[in-house]
């Protein structure tokens, strides 16, 4: 990665640190005491990711031991979708489907935003690689910018991206 990349994801990190710090260690604590699911459910901004994972069952997994790397869509990627997918993802029969989706920004590993710009790519729960790259932009994983890094919880960290990414895509 060249000079000014680095300099660039550098500065980003420290004020994605500072944010997630401040907005999850107020009272001065140095260790994460939420897990994945727990940072989730408690972000207005992932209310759709929280309701997906209840309804894939992915609850039990996400607040097991792990460590797990989630690459965390915002409620605003998931309105990106085209219209009536969500829906569709969530009902009973698509489960399957769903699970897919969602096991598709999962990367088993505590994987933090100053290791993630040294990967072109990472294997998924799902089975299938996610691209990496990182350009004076910012970072991506597949069409997604990470537009927040580095929320670190007690079994593992998320990583927030802008766009729902999607296997086979």
């Amino acid at each position: 990665m060249k000079t000014l990349q680095k300099i660039q994801f550098a500065m980003l990190l420290m004020v994605t640190s500072v944010f997630a710090q401040a907005a999850h260690h107020e009272g001065g604590h140095d260790m994460p005491t939420q897990n994945i699911v727990e940072i989730a459910a408690g972000n207005d901004d992932f209310s759709t990711l929280v309701a997906a994972v209840k309804a894939a069952g992915l609850v039990d997994v996400l607040v097991g031991e792990g460590p797990f790397t989630v690459f965390a869509p915002t409620n605003a990627a998931f309105a990106k979708l085209p219209a009536g997918t969500v829906e569709t993802l969530l009902k009973p029969e698509n489960k399957d489907q769903l699970v897919a989706v969602l096991t598709y920004h999962v990367v088993a590993g505590k994987v933090m935003a100053a290791d993630v710009v040294t990967l072109d790519s990472a294997v998924t729960v799902q089975g299938e690689s996610v691209s990496i790259s990182a350009t004076d932009a910012g970072v991506m994983v597949d069409a997604a910018t990470v537009v927040m890094t580095d929320l670190e919880a007690t079994n593992g960290v998320i990583h927030v991206i802008d766009t729902v990414i999607l296997p086979g895509a």
